[in-house]
C-alpha cells in the first residue's frame, strides 16, 4: 500500500538489504554480533536501549569481558561461558537464566540464544546473539505466584477442617469454662504447645505496663516454673515489642533471637517469634508471645490468621473474667453491706467470716449477727434465707433486722420463744419464704463462766470444742425451718461453757456441696478443728472457709471463745 508523502510522490517500500537493516532495528529484542574476536560488530538499538548505551557506543566492545558478569564477582553472579567457544563448534546455544551487564553495572536478567555468523558476513568465525529482557516477566510470574498462595492461604483458612475447629472449640472452652483469669490462662497455653508454636508467653496489662501471667514451653523441663522470676533477662527485642504493642501497635513479627544468649527466648532456643496483641474495643489487655524453635517450621500467612484468632478469643475470655471480677466484687462490698460489725464483750474472743460464691456474682442469704441484749448476755446468730439473688439478700436483712428487735425487746425469752415469735411474724408480714437459723446466747455467771442456750431452726447444729477431748456437736432443740409451721414450738437447750471452749456456727456451704453428703464434710469440719484448734478465732475461721468451703457457694461462719482458765 502506498503512502502519500507529497503532491505525486509515493514512497517506495524497502527491499534486500534495506528491509533487512529495517527488520534488524526493529526486532523487539537486542541483537548483537560479534566477530572472531569478541568484539561487537553490530547491534540494533534495542541492544543498546536495554543495555545503556548510547548510540553507535557499543561498537567494538569486547562483549564477553564487558557485558558477562567477572569471575567472583562481588554480587555473587554465575560467570557466563563464552560464547564463541560452542558456537565455532556450529552449535545454536541458548540459556534462559543468564545475567547481562548493563553500562552501569547493574544485572539484566535475560533471556538469549547465539548463532554462528555466516561466513558472508567476512568478519571470519563470529556470532549473533539475541536476548530479551525478563526481570518484568519474572515479576509478573512472581506476582502471580504470590497471589496464587495467598489466595490458597486464605481458601484453607476459610475451609477450616473438623479438627482445626475442633481444637478453637477447645480453645474457647479454656477460656470460658473457670472465671478465674489465671487459671483459664494455664490451660490457654498448655492448649497452644505444641499446636501453635513451642513456647507460649501471655503478658497482661496491669498498672500501666505489661507483666508475665502465664508461659508454657514443650519442654517445661529446661527451665525453672517461673523463668521470669528469677534471674532470666527479658530479650530487648522482645521487650520493645511489648511495649510497642502497650502502645497500640499490632502483630509484631521479631528478627531471630541469638539462641546463644542467656536472655529467655535464647533459653528456649527460638528462631521465629509473633507478638500478638490481646485487644478488645481498642483497649489492650496483655500480649500474646508464640516462638518456634529451629526444629518447627517458620510462622506463615495461615498461622499468622490463625494466632490473631486465638488472641482475638483470648481477649474475650479476659474481658468476661474481668466483668465478673468486677461484678462479683461489688457483690461482695453489698453483701459486707448488709452484715454487721462484732461488738466487744470483755473476756470473750468474737470472729466471723464471709466468703461469697466465686463462681456467680450474687448477692445471697447466707448472714451472721452478734450484739449484746439488755443485762449483758451476748446473743449469736448464723442464718440462711433460701436463694442467690438481690431478693434473697432483702429478705435476710429484714428477716436479721426482726430478729434483732424481737431479742432486744424481750430478752429474757429463750432463743426457742424468740424464734417462734420471729417465725410467726415474718409469716405475717410476708418476709422470707423460708430461712434456717440457729440463736444461740450466752450468759454471764457470777463465777467468770459462761452459760449457753440455743434454738435451732433447720440448719446445721452448732460445733462445741472444749479445752480437753475433741469437739462435738450439739445436736440437741433442732426444729423445721423458719417458714414451714409458724405456731410450731421450738426448744431451747442449755449447757455451761467450760474455761477456754471455741463455738463455731456456720452455714452449709462450709459443710456441703456436690462432690461431698453434709455428713461426710461435718465430719470433715470437726476434724480440722481440732486441728487448729491453737489458732486465734479469726485465724480459725478463714482456715476452715479455705480448706474446707465451696466456693460455689457462700461461706459463713461465726466463732466464740470463752476465758482460759
Amino acid at each position: 500500500m502506498e503512502k502519500i508523502l507529497g503532491e505525486g510522490t509515493a514512497a517506495v517500500p524497502p527491499t534486500g538489504e534495506a528491509l533487512m537493516s529495517a527488520l534488524f532495528d526493529a526486532a523487539g529484542a537486542g541483537v548483537y554480533a560479534v566477530d572472531a574476536q569478541g568484539r561487537v560488530i553490530a547491534c540494533n538499538p534495542w541492544a543498546e536501549q536495554l543495555l545503556g548505551y548510547a548510540p553507535g557506543t557499543l561498537i567494538g566492545v569486547d562483549a564477553h569481558h564487558t557485558l558477562n558478569p567477572r569471575p567472583a564477582n562481588g554480587a555473587g553472579l554465575r560467570e557466563q561461558r563464552p560464547i564463541l567457544t560452542d558456537v565455532t563448534q556450529g552449535k545454536r546455544i541458548s540459556g534462559d537464566r543468564a545475567v547481562l551487564l548493563r553500562a552501569d553495572g547493574t544485572a539484566l536478567p535475560v533471556w538469549w540464544s547465539a548463532v554462528p555468523l555466516p561466513p558472508e558476513a567476512g568478519h571470519g568465525v563470529g556470532a549473533v546473539v539475541v536476548f530479551h529482557d525478563v526481570s518484568a516477566q519474572r515479576e509478573r510470574a512472581e506476582q502471580r505466584a504470590d497471589r496464587y498462595a495467598h489466595s490458597e492461604t486464605l481458601r484453607e483458612q476459610a475451609e477450616y477442617d473438623l479438627a482445626e475447629i475442633t481444637w478453637l472449640g477447645e480453645i474457647t472452652l479454656a477460656m470460658v469454662s473457670t472465671l478465674d483469669a489465671r487459671q483459664a490462662l494455664d490451660r490457654l497455653v498448655r492448649q497452644l504447645v505444641p499446636r501453635l508454636a513451642d513456647t507460649v508467653l501471655i503478658d497482661l496489662a496491669e498498672g500501666g505496663a505489661l507483666h508475665r501471667a502465664a508461659w508454657a514451653h514443650h519442654q517445661p523441663g529446661t527451665l525453672a516454673p517461673s523463668p521470669w522470676e528469677s534471674d532470666v533477662p527479658e530479650n530487648p527485642a522482645h521487650r520493645e515489642a511489648l511495649v510497642r504493642i502497650r502502645r497500640g501497635a499490632g502483630m509484631q513479627h521479631l528478627p531471630a533471637p541469638d539462641t546463644a544468649s542467656a536472655d529467655l527466648l535464647g533459653l528456649v532456643e527460638a528462631e521465629d517469634v509473633l507478638v500478638v496483641p490481646l485487644r478488645l474495643r481498642a483497649r489492650t489487655l496483655g500480649a500474646l508471645t508464640l516462638a518456634r524453635s529451629a526444629g518447627s517450621p517458620p510462622f506463615h500467612e495461615g498461622d499468622r490468621v490463625l494466632a490473631e484468632e486465638v488472641a482475638r478469643r483470648t481477649a474475650l475470655g479476659l474481658e468476661n473474667t474481668h466483668l465478673h471480677a468486677a461484678q462479683a466484687d461489688i457483690a461482695a462490698t453489698l453483701q459486707r453491706a448488709l452484715l454487721t460489725d462484732l461488738p466487744q464483750v470483755t473476756g470473750l474472743e468474737l470472729a466471723a467470716h464471709y466468703q461469697p460464691a466465686q463462681r456467680a456474682a450474687e448477692v445471697g442469704g447466707d448472714w451472721y449477727d452478734a450484739f449484746t441484749l439488755p443485762g449483758g448476755d451476748l446473743a449469736l446468730v448464723i442464718g440462711d434465707v433460701t436463694g442467690h439473688d438481690i431478693q434473697a439478700a432483702s429478705r435476710m436483712s429484714e428477716l436479721r433486722n426482726m430478729l434483732r428487735a424481737l431479742a432486744v425487746d424481750r430478752p429474757e425469752e429463750d432463743p426457742g420463744r424468740i424464734l417462734r415469735r420471729l417465725d410467726s411474724t415474718q409469716a405475717h408480714l410476708r418476709l422470707a419464704d423460708s430461712a434456717t437459723v440457729v440463736l444461740a446466747r450466752l450468759h454471764p455467771q457470777s463465777d467468770g463462766t459462761w452459760e449457753l442456750s440455743w434454738s435451732v431452726a433447720g440448719h446445721p447444729p452448732p460445733l462445741l470444742l472444749a479445752t480437753s477431748g475433741t469437739s462435738t456437736y450439739l445436736t440437741g432443740p433442732h426444729a423445721m425451718l423458719l417458714g414451714v409451721r409458724p405456731t410450731m414450738a421450738r426448744p431451747t437447750a442449755r449447757i455451761p461453757l467450760p474455761a477456754g471452749a471455741t463455738l463455731v456456727l456456720y452455714t452449709d456451704g462450709l459443710v456441703e456441696s456436690r462432690t461431698q453428703g453434709i455428713d461426710t464434710g461435718m465430719t470433715r469440719l470437726r476434724q480440722h478443728l481440732d486441728a487448729h484448734r491453737h489458732l486465734p478465732l479469726l485465724r480459725l475461721c478463714t482456715r476452715l472457709a479455705a480448706e474446707l468451703g465451696d466456693t460455689r457457694d457462700d461461706i459463713t461462719l461465726i466463732a466464740v471463745r470463752t476465758p482460759r482458765p
